[in-house]
């Protein structure tokens, strides 16, 4: 299923840990819906302006999955309204600066621990957060801002 010129559902879903414990990652439609704004609203715009792939490293969780992976109990990943993602040929930090830079509609903005970028996309007026993950002490801790790890 297309959800924008450069995007399809399957990138979303795709999961190697829900694949090997067996777990169903199956979106319901207003997950699609999320995931079609998502894609429509802020990665299209941003592959766009990049003129550059952009690759989905991680899309929709199940509240399955995201338990099995030890993600935030309130990620927008299972709600079909976040992405994690890479840009060949780019950093994180200057993916990060670039979606800020372009006004996309985004509730987050996170540069994750200096390796991908994490974007997920708001609902109404939410206001942006720009966040920076870094490793403490084998914890994660986010930062204000966007920042060279």
């Amino acid at each position: 299923m297309q959800l924008s010129e450069h995007f399809e559902l399957a990138e979303f879903l795709v999961s190697e840990t829900a694949a090997r414990r067996g777990i169903a990652n199956e979106p319901t439609p207003e997950v699609i819906e999320n995931l079609r704004r998502l894609c429509q609203s802020v990665l299209q715009p941003l592959r766009v302006h990049l003129k550059r792939p952009v690759v989905i490293t991680s899309g929709y969780r199940s509240p399955a999955l995201n338990r099995a992976i030890g993600g935030s109990p309130t990620s927008h990943h299972m709600q079909g309204r976040a992405a994690d993602l890479i840009v060949p040929g780019m950093t994180p930090l200057l993916v990060c600066q670039a979606a800020h830079q372009l006004k996309l509609p985004c509730v987050q903005i996170i540069h994750e621990f200096g390796r991908w970028t994490h974007l997920a996309v708001a609902i109404s007026n939410e206001r942006t957060q720009l966040l920076t993950a870094k490793l403490n002490q084998g914890k994660t801790v986010y930062e204000t801002g966007l920042v060279h790890v």
